[in-house]
């Protein structure tokens, strides 16, 4: 008998497992019930809407950027932190890692960012909006903000403009909240999305997979603790310097990037 049950079982789960790899490789053609772009789209407009209408956004995330050795390993560093803002020209964010603890304040004109583990802060002026910044940050600094796609005031014209196939998955569930759950594809990057369902519709996973680096690295950032408008608790978004942190040129803020030094390539390492 235990000979037979064995046996059951086994064909039992190779059964599943043929089922599941069929379903994964029936998503490149989709039901058209399944794969409607044009609902795809207007849940993420929705989302999208919704976002820019809340003057204050505050959340707690967590994130994993992955990264590809020279030997072809892939690793993924892990931090966690928190956002909140005002809208059009306030932020104030903090990530912790096992490399870094920092946090970045901006008032609508000067950005702070601040090393607490080397109790060093800089400091520039960049007047303008939340998304003068976003740009500021990832072009001009290096220093992108966590989510920083989904901070803009409008996020659907940002991140559909070079999209090329759309998918509509169904729904999942991320940290006990039930989300739509979208998949878009852009020439260079592929993305993935899920959204709160109900009267707020908010971000709770974003996953993006970069396709023009060996072995398709992913940055993932899960968002939890969501809240809007008076629960938002208040922000000063200028920086006191409780601990007289030394003031010093931004490159000379050091482990305050995504990826650590030691992680750097170059003949040092």
């Amino acid at each position: 008998m235990e000979t037979m049950i064995r046996k059951s079982m086994r064909i039992f789960a190779a059964g599943m497992l043929a089922a599941i790899l069929a379903s994964i490789a029936g998503l490149g053609t989709l039901p058209e019930a399944r794969a409607d772009e044009t609902d795809a789209k207007n849940l993420f407009k929705a989302m999208s809407d919704y976002l820019a209408a809340q003057s204050a956004i505050s959340f707690a995330y967590d994130v994993n950027y992955e990264v590809v050795t020279g030997d072809k390993q892939k690793l993924a560093l892990a931090a966690s932190g928190t956002v909140t803002l005002n809208r059009p020209d306030k932020i104030h964010a903090t990530r912790s890692a096992g490399f870094a603890d920092v946090e970045m304040l901006f008032d609508g004109k000067t950005l702070t960012l601040f090393g607490k583990n080397a109790n060093l802060y800089s400091q520039v002026e960049v007047p303008g909006t939340i998304d003068h910044l976003v740009d500021e940050l990832r072009d001009k600094y290096n220093k992108p903000l966590p989510g920083a796609d989904l901070l803009l005031s409008n996020v659907n014209d940002a991140l559909m403009a070079n999209v090329v196939d759309v998918k509509d998955l169904g729904s999942g569930v991320i940290g006990g909240v039930e989300c739509d759950y979208l998949a878009f594809r852009t020439d260079e990057v592929d993305w993935q999305i899920w959204i709160a369902q109900g009267d707020r519709p908010y971000p709770c996973q974003y996953v993006i997979t970069t396709k023009l680096v060996d072995m398709a690295p992913q940055y993932s950032l899960r968002i939890r603790d969501w809240k809007t408008g008076d629960e938002v608790a208040a922000d000063d978004f200028s920086f006191k310097n409780p601990t007289n942190a030394a003031k010093v040129e931004p490159k000379e803020l050091k482990d305050s990037n995504d990826i650590p030094q030691h992680f750097m390539t170059g003949a040092a390492q």
